[in-house]
This record gives C-alpha cells, structure tokens and sequence, in this order.
C-alpha cells in the first residue's frame, strides 16, 4: 500500500506532510532517526494523520494538494489537531 501521512513535533511546533509505499512505522522511525532535512530539527515525530492509496502516484498527488494549502489551520483540521 501508499500513504499520504502528517507528522507533527510538539518540540518544533511543526507539521510535516510526506508521501511513502514504505511501512508507516518504519518511515517515521527514519524521521526521528539522525539525518538531514526538514524533520532533523526534532526527534519526537508523531503520526496525527494518514490516508491510504492503491498507487503511489494517487499519494503523491494527495500530499501535493495538503501542501498547496499552505494553510495550518486546514491542516489541523484535516488531523483533528487542536492546541492546549
């Protein structure tokens, strides 16, 4: 299967959106794992959201339309996030 996935950090204050035909699981592991990139600015990436695709492309193109939102508000709509 593909995903379109959001991961939030509570210590960045940041969501990510992302697409992947890996194990959810093991894509966020690779996440809070030491690397470069835009979620290297935190350890404590948590899955707040998930859709599920027969093609990767289908994902892909799903992240592209949560992206195109650039709006933070939508998306912690989208995940049911609310602030404390």
């Amino acid at each position: 299967m593909h995903y379109t996935y959001i991961i939030y950090s509570s210590s960045a204050d940041r969501f990510y959106i992302g697409s992947t035909s890996d194990e959810i699981s093991q894509r966020i592991r690779r996440h809070n794992a030491p690397h470069r990139g835009f979620t290297s600015m935190a350890n404590d990436w948590r899955l707040v959201y998930l859709e599920q695709f027969d093609s990767i492309q289908q994902a892909r193109k799903r992240e592209r339309q949560i992206k195109a939102w650039k709006s933070r508000k939508r998306v912690e709509k989208l995940c049911g996030f609310t602030m404390p």
